[in-house]
């Protein structure tokens, strides 16, 4: 078993090993998200939490880690008789990306349940997690579906398993830890609110801390156990300190006036729900037994603040976490209470256990916020982003507010991932079918899998109730739900769509397709063509964000390269064919349908768009034309695309009736 790089040896991140080490101390905050770029040292921070964690006594030969002074009374694999019991380390239990189901969650022998009435169960993640650590890494890329049943189990302490009327329940307490790159795509909101705690992490500015990093990181791979050995003593204090805050938690005394901060705080910054008055209470108190106390302090109820509220405060997908820290202050200062504790003179608000090297204190000083580097738009732009405007061109416009959009959808059934756009064959949704299953059985079909045994009966020798099920006899049930898809925004940002009115209409059009897209899961890249080109601005992608971001600086101005803006989005959905040969592709196509430069660029253009019709690739054309007087161009182009087009006032959803407009591809044009 290889060497974990010790906890106390990752240089910074002191919110990040906050977080960490106050759900060791306290489970019931409700886990930790760490958000952060790449390279940051998420993982390796939670992987060393776990040999800080306090062995665990469990039940021998238990699956599910039922503790011997108090096991489960309904363990599958219980009752148990009172034993001693035997002492383990604490695990912590990666759960896969590509992790299905079962699983996560664990499987049922249908079989045997079927013909013997025996609940076959072979456990999952979640029952190896017990009593331990579960992490997932980039939980913004796991199945919507698995998320829920992660912070269900989560929330629940326990995980229930249900397949055909046969339900299977056990315990399911773990620290839960998830690790994200916001650039790969952001959480739902309401998953957001269900992890406890949120930390932003980013690589240091500071040369000297950069410098540190390496030098140690470099050690430890040399020698992996020396480096380890050298900081086996401040390990060792550490988890003694977990188990002494651990056990002083139960004794820490929550005040009157601690919640009556905390509920003004979060009225303040009108969070949803009850949910973060809940964690913050529960932030404060392990606070405080981190620090030895058995008081919360106002410094407790900021520090919780910093931790449980700024992933709360997302009203739209597009903006950013964080929290106002003048104005948490202004708050704790107007409802500061006399019934503050009187703090012991030599009383420490920031204590320090890692060393000089600055470590996870109990007290302010580490802050919950955006790092100084992530504050949000009014950091100075990049020198590339301020260069000086080229000839013709114009400086970006702001997008117009954004509507509900119609549904545009892929035609046909596919078999993408999980999502809320087009038809498509998934392990959730309306049954609409049997087939025999091709590895191991998820879903059963019960009728067909009767239908199939019956006819056998006698030849098996049946002679009670029971029916005599075979393998062969078993049925998957055939789904139907929906499918996310690869919307690909081809956008003309070129001279005739300057006008800065009709370009923020435009840029409100997109924003609008962007958040649609967002809601139903989907993948998104943008294409814009303008001057002399066509360039990817934003290869396909989970970040819907990153999408909006680039969207608002887009400039316009110049010739038309229609045909480009095609050639290059054609492209780009080829890659995407190769790599992801199951996501259907959604062109959008937002112009007016002029074209301009080269000897004859509407035969261009559409010679380019017939490409696209070759493929199969369903288009839609947003009409961005506007006066009096109208060529129809976007209209031709959608003809050439094999697709259809609608204006900017038929994309609201409100326009006329109906909310659904399928796109027309190749194969539906075709039959008509």
């Amino acid at each position: 078993m290889s060497t974990p790089y010790p906890f106390t040896a990752v240089v910074g991140m002191d919110d990040l090993r906050l977080g960490l080490l106050l759900n060791a101390v306290s489970p019931a905050v409700g886990g930790v998200l760490v958000r952060g770029e790449k390279g940051t040292a998420k993982s390796t921070a939670v992987r060393a939490l776990a040999a800080l964690m306090p062995d665990v006594d469990v039940v021998a030969g238990c699956r599910f880690s039922c503790a011997p002074g108090a096991p489960d009374p309904g363990c599958p694999d219980g009752p148990h008789e009172a034993a001693p019991g035997t002492a383990r380390p604490a695990r912590m239990v990666e759960l896969p990306v590509g992790a299905s189901e079962d699983r996560l969650v664990g499987a049922l022998d249908i079989e045997r349940a079927l013909s013997e009435g025996v609940k076959a169960f072979e456990p999952g993640l979640l029952a190896d997690a017990h009593r331990g650590i579960l992490y997932v890494d980039e939980v913004n890329l796991l199945h919507d579906h698995l998320v829920d049943l992660l912070l269900d189990a989560a929330a629940m302490g326990a995980s229930y398993v249900e397949r055909e009327g046969v339900s299977v329940r056990h315990a399911a307490r773990f620290l839960l830890v998830g690790t994200m790159n916001p650039e790969e795509g952001e959480l739902r909101p309401q998953l957001l609110d269900r992890f406890g705690l949120t930390v932003e992490v980013a690589a240091s500015r500071e040369p000297e801390q950069r410098v540190e990093v390496v030098r140690r990181r470099l050690a430890y791979d040399d020698d992996p156990a020396g480096f380890a050995a050298r900081w086996a003593d401040e390990e060792a204090a550490l988890r003694q300190r977990i188990v002494a805050a651990r056990a002083l938690l139960p004794g820490v005394v929550l005040g009157d006036g601690a919640l009556r901060r905390i509920a003004a705080t979060c009225a303040a910054f009108e969070v949803d729900g009850m949910r973060a008055d809940i964690v913050m209470a529960r932030t404060a108190t392990a606070l405080a037994a981190w620090a030895g106390r058995t008081d919360v302090l106002e410094e407790d109820v900021r520090q919780a603040a910093l931790l449980a509220l700024p992933h709360r405060r997302r009203r739209n997908p597009f903006d950013a976490p964080g929290l106002d820290e003048d104005k948490l202050d202004e708050t704790l200062e107007q409802f500061g209470g006399d019934d503050e504790p009187e703090q012991d003179p030599d009383h420490d608000p920031d204590p320090d256990p890692d060393g000089p090297d600055g470590g996870p204190g109990g007290g302010p000083g580490g802050g919950g916020g955006i790092p100084p580097q992530s504050q949000g738009p009014e950091a100075p732009a990049p020198a590339e982003e301020r260069q000086a405007q080229g000839p013709g061109e114009q400086s970006a416009v702001r997008a117009a507010e954004p509507f509900r959009t119609k549904m545009l959808s892929v035609p046909g059934l596919g078999e993408g991932a999980a999502g809320r756009r087009s038809r498509a064959r998934t392990e959730h949704g309306r049954t609409t079918g049997a087939r025999r299953p091709r590895g191991a059985l998820t879903k059963l079909h019960l009728a067909a899998t009767v239908q199939a045994a019956a006819p056998h009966q006698r030849a098996r020798g049946r002679s009670g109730a029971g029916l005599v099920v075979r393998r062969d006899d078993l049925r998957q049930a055939t789904r139907e739900g929906r499918e996310g898809n690869l919307v690909l925004f081809v956008v003309d940002a070129s001279g005739s769509m300057a006008a800065r009115q009709r370009m923020s209409a435009v840029k409100g059009a997109v924003l609008s397709l962007l958040l649609d897209a967002y809601q139903r899961r989907d993948k998104v890249g943008l294409v814009t063509f303008r001057g002399t080109g066509a360039e990817v601005a934003l290869p396909p992608t989970s970040s819907v964000d990153a999408a909006a971001a680039r969207l608002e600086k887009l400039p316009t101005g110049g010739r038309t390269p229609l045909s480009a803006g095609l050639l290059k989005a054609h492209d780009v959905l080829r890659v995407e064919r190769l790599r992801d040969p199951s996501r259907r592709p959604l062109l959008v196509v937002v112009t007016d349908g002029r074209a301009t430069g080269g000897p004859d660029p509407v035969a261009l253009a559409g010679r380019a768009a017939r490409l696209h019709a070759a493929d199969g690739t369903a288009s839609v054309v947003v009409d961005c034309e506007t006066g009096p007087v109208r060529l129809g161009l976007a209209g031709r182009l959608a003809a050439d695309l094999s697709g259809t087009a609608i204006t900017l006032d038929e994309l609201r959803a409100d326009s006329i009736a109906g909310l659904v407009r399928d796109v027309q591809a190749t194969t539906t044009r075709r039959a008509a």
